[in-house]
């Protein structure tokens, strides 16, 4: 069986929205896009560099997919995020999508969220990390599927934004597996499930 493992920056008031660019996400009027920028460091670099040792694959809602596939999958600038996300089988679940041809190694996931990733967890093959994809963690997080989450906790609060829980969340422990401070102030903080 397959783990699922997800990856996240995060405020300190728990926003989750947009950390990358402006334009990243804009849903319900946000306008604070770009909030994680200026705090990567070499410490940084190298903790989210362990997960490209282990081959593995990527799963995707949606909406970050298609910001995916348009920022990363034209780019062949050598840097070795970009050649691992473009090397990647890539996931992507979805009820409105016809095809999953724009970013090539993608594979397309029909219907129910967590019916197709259960299905997918259950089968042989390398483990799967999700970005950002917040809807889609919500989802799988209360179906009891996520195994791991890797949080980028960073030192500001916005006060407004999408936060990962916004409403009850099924009660579920984990334990803290490591936990790096970067030099910019940043918590890289790792829990798996009990």
């Amino acid at each position: 069986m397959r783990s699922i493992s997800v990856i996240l920056s995060t405020t300190l008031d728990g926003v989750v929205q947009a950390p990358g660019r402006g334009d990243e996400d804009t849903q319900n009027g946000f306008d604070l896009g770009g909030w994680g920028n200026g705090y990567g460091d070499d410490v940084m670099a190298r903790e989210m560099g362990k997960g490209m040792d282990r081959p593995g694959d990527m799963l995707f809602g949606r909406r970050t997919w298609e910001d995916f596939a348009a920022v990363w999958g034209p780019q062949t600038d050598g840097n070795p995020y970009t050649e691992h996300m473009n090397a990647a089988t890539k996931y992507v679940v979805s009820t409105t999508l016809d095809n999953a041809d724009a970013w090539p190694n993608s594979v397309l996931l029909r219907g129910s969220a967590v019916e197709t990733v259960a299905e997918l967890k259950a089968l042989p093959g390398k483990d799967l990390a999700i970005i950002g994809s917040v809807s889609l963690v919500r989802a799988l997080h209360a179906a009891g599927l996520v195994d791991s989450y890797t949080f980028l906790i960073h030192p500001l609060t916005l006060g407004r934004g999408a936060r990962l829980f916004e409403g009850p969340a099924p009660l579920t422990e984990f334990s803290l597996v490591s936990s790096v401070a970067t030099t910019t102030g940043v918590l890289i903080a790792q829990y798996e499930r009990r």
